[in-house]
């Protein structure tokens, strides 16, 4: 049978309005809507055109319903600049994320969940030093936030989309937590986009929709926080001194420029005058668009080891694409592009994610 909601759901990530897809296909954009309301099936040379036009197989059109991410459970890093296709485009990217998961999930044991929640915590600085303790990272930096995530059996999942204006977004599945970083961003950035969903994770969990002003606040300075703890930063930068010294200090918490400087301020470190000051500097030398002594992009440790071991049992993306009926650019997409890993030379260390048989 035909899928209509498989239907609204490509349309929808190939940024598509029905009005657009319609002229597309060569019908009406009320038999468009028909067709995804199943009050309609598409007679064979519509189906034909859907799948030209989508670039999905057409047996993707026929499977059972996707469990879809809806906007109002899913926090958005950025929501000011973010258009409606883009929102619907980067939600269905989530949707065929979770079919890849639950894919991969059958055939091996993945990190269990292990988030502390802190719903009823308003403090965010306090939920930053709680989770730090129950992860025993103490006051030490953190090295990489994607591979600390999947450690603690978060789902990270990367977005290109292409375009700044989708930063990142997080949802709750099944009581396991998914993230979503768009790979369009530099390594700072994305940095403190995984800290600031992993905020929203703890501290909204329970909260309903978490697109809110206050929300976001709060998720900011979780990240903050937990990026930079703050015995850490003044024991490190007891005078914050110059722009230039700064540069170099940042590398030590993988933050960005601004995001330190915001830091200090709110820790004393910078007047009001000064923190002013240096945020007209960082504009006027364009340290906003291009971070300046940025760090190496951070890579899945999980995904690179699941793929590594598909790929020696002669699993290809292909064969993956094929059985979830998906584009094999989307699985590219979804895993920080690593599906196509040569195989290792046989003094590598094998992964120590377990096949389930």
């Amino acid at each position: 049978m035909f899928n209509p909601s498989r239907l609204r759901l490509a349309r929808r990530r190939r940024r598509l309005s029905s009005k657009e897809f319609a002229d597309l296909i060569g019908v009406s954009p009320v038999t468009v809507t028909r067709l995804e309301k199943a009050n309609n099936e598409p007679d064979q040379s519509t189906f034909e055109a859907i799948i030209s036009t989508l670039g999905f197989p057409r047996e993707f059109f026929m499977g059972p319903d996707i469990d879809e991410l809806e906007k109002d459970a899913v926090s958005f890093r950025s929501l000011t600049d973010m258009t409606a296709r883009e929102r619907e485009a980067a939600l269905a990217a989530g949707s065929l994320a979770y079919l890849l998961c639950d894919w991969v999930s059958e055939r091996f044991n993945l990190p269990n969940p292990d988030l502390v929640d802190l719903s009823s915590e308003r403090n965010p600085e306090a939920a930053a030093t709680t989770l730090r303790r129950h992860w025993a990272l103490g006051e030490q930096p953190v090295s990489d936030m994607v591979k600390l995530l999947e450690s603690k059996g978060v789902r990270v999942f990367s977005l290109a989309e292409n375009t700044k204006n989708v930063d990142a977004f997080s949802c709750w599945r099944n009581q396991v937590p998914y993230v979503f970083l768009n790979t369009f961003k530099s390594t700072e950035r994305s940095r403190f986009d995984a800290a600031h969903e992993l905020g929203h994770l703890i501290l909204h969990k329970h909260g309903g929709p978490r697109q809110g002003r206050s929300a976001e606040i709060e998720a900011n300075n979780f990240a903050s926080a937990f990026l930079m703890p703050a015995a850490d930063v003044k024991s490190r930068i007891p005078i914050a001194g110059s722009l230039e010294n700064l540069i170099e200090s940042k590398k030590r918490w993988g933050v960005s420029l601004s995001a330190l400087t915001y830091r200090l301020h709110k820790l004393g470190r910078l007047t009001d005058w000064q923190y002013r000051s240096y945020c007209i500097d960082i504009n006027r030398r364009g340290y906003r668009e291009k971070e300046p002594n940025s760090a190496p992009r951070e890579e899945s440790v999980v995904w690179k080891k699941v793929f590594s071991e598909l790929w020696n049992e002669k699993v290809s993306k292909h064969h993956i694409a094929a059985e979830l009926n998906i584009p094999t650019d989307e699985i590219e997409n979804l895993v920080f592009g690593l599906v196509g890993l040569p195989s290792r030379s046989p003094k590598q260390e094998r992964p120590s994610l377990r096949v389930v048989r």
